[in-house]
């Protein structure tokens, strides 16, 4: 069974949609009588599966073509998809390893992350921050071994973040960076299905433990 409330996102937009459904036909049943109540629910329940019908519709999947053409001069070009594993060890080794024996060019996105709660109270701006500050580490890292690297904060929808770097930035690959399943708010979106099921480059999946990594067991 699918859980449909996979993250507190989806749960505070339910209970959101749960009490705007609910008032009107409270107000209703207070106001006039129960079959005047009863009346509005059908009315709310029609609407409603009309509604889910044109998302259902809205949300297939739409491929797009943001592969590079082919210049001739040898560079690649990769696309990092990472937040709160920006990081991380594992991470950093991939990248080196895609980018060994060759010139490459690598851009980071970090989509600025934050529960709709979060973003309601207006503190969306810690969130950027702390991406900011992550974003500038591994940027430094990667300078610092050598391999030209820059970046910056994306959209909070990890794939839109993708589609609009891509637009400016056309990778020949992307790598994205998870916490580890049951860890991983990204992975309960289906972040790494929905990547690949749009874009017409490889995506590559790289899981970060963070956790483990500052235990000591992985350098």
């Amino acid at each position: 069974m699918i859980n449909p409330l996979r993250s507190e996102q989806e749960a505070f937009r339910f209970t959101l949609i749960v009490a705007v459904l609910v008032a009107p036909i409270v107000l209703a049943a207070i106001i006039w009588d129960s079959g005047v109540a009863l009346g509005v629910a059908g009315g709310l329940v029609v609407g409603l599966l009309f509604a889910f019908l044109i998302r259902r519709e809205d949300r297939r999947p739409r491929r797009v073509d943001l592969r590079r053409r082919d210049t001739g001069d040898g560079t690649a070009r990769i696309l990092v998809v990472a937040n709160e594993t920006l990081t991380g060890a594992a991470l950093r080794r991939e990248i080196e390893q895609r980018c060994q024996g060759k010139d490459a060019e690598i851009r980071v996105v970090t989509p600025a992350l934050n529960t709709r709660l979060k973003t309601w109270a207006s503190d969306e701006d810690g969130a950027r921050s702390a991406a900011a500050e992550r974003l500038e580490k591994i940027l430094s890292t990667l300078e610092r071994d050598g391999l030209s690297a820059e970046g910056e904060i994306g959209d909070g929808d990890p794939v839109q973040a993708m589609e609009d770097e891509l637009r400016k930035f056309p990778a020949d690959e992307v790598i994205i960076s998870t916490h580890p399943v049951g860890r991983s708010n990204w992975l309960e979106r289906g972040v790494i299905e929905r990547a690949r099921e749009r874009f017409e480059i490889p995506v590559t999946h790289v899981v970060v433990d963070l956790e483990r990594e500052a235990g000591g067991a992985v350098t």
